[in-house]
Formats: C-alpha cells, structure tokens, sequence
C-alpha cells in the first residue's frame, strides 16, 4: 500500500515517530487490491471479528529473520462472510500496511478464524 512507505521507511530509520504494525481485521469486500487503498473495503466490526491486536514475530522464509508475521485467532458471535484481509498501525483507523483477497469463509457462530499475515523483505 502506498501509504505505508513512510511508515516503513521511519520504522527502518527510526525516525519520524511511526507505530509498527500490529493489527488484523478482516472484511467482506472483494475488490481487487490496489496500492491506492487506504482501509479493507468492508472491515467487519461485529460478530467478534473486528480489528484486533495480532501475534508478531519474525520468521525465516529464505534469510533469517526476513519474513514480520501477524497472527489472530477470532471466534465468532454470529455469522460473517470472510473475503479479504489487512493489517494495520493502529486498533482503528491508523494505516493500512497491505490488503489480501482470501477465499470466501462463511464465518458461523462459535467458530475460530485463524489468520496469518507475512510479509516478506526481500
């Protein structure tokens, strides 16, 4: 996403005063991802699905260390249709720092989502 750059690029310098990426949510749009787009194009924020602070960490894909990983487990209170993914600087509102389409999930009362984000500096 467009908008995350000066964020990465004050995390790497230290410079600026950026708050590093630690939220999930997930959304019903499935709109094609563009580096344009600043949010999901349709957080859920009920049914125990909204944005939420994740696990992170880093983990090796191909050099030590080279893959931040964003982990949440959710468990519904009601049903959801799960389409697309984001993660984000802030619990609300915040920067978006990348978006995915997943594939359709009917999310139903009492079931967990897991979800992984990673991404990979290369």
């Amino acid at each position: 996403m467009n908008a995350a750059f000066a964020v990465f690029s004050g995390l790497a310098g230290n410079t600026g005063s950026q708050t590093a990426f630690t939220y999930l949510a997930v959304g019903t749009s499935n709109t094609a991802v563009s580096a344009s787009q600043t949010a999901l194009g349709g957080e859920i924020s009920t049914n125990g699905l909204a944005r939420a602070a994740a696990t992170v960490s880093r983990v090796t894909t191909t050099q030590t260390n080279d893959t931040l990983q964003l982990v949440k487990v959710w468990t519904a209170s009601g049903t959801s249709i799960v389409e697309e993914i984001g993660y984000f600087n802030a619990s609300s509102s915040g920067v978006m720092g990348g978006r995915a389409l997943t594939s359709t999930k009917t999310v139903v009362n009492g079931e967990t989502l897991t979800s992984t984000y990673q991404i990979k500096f290369s």
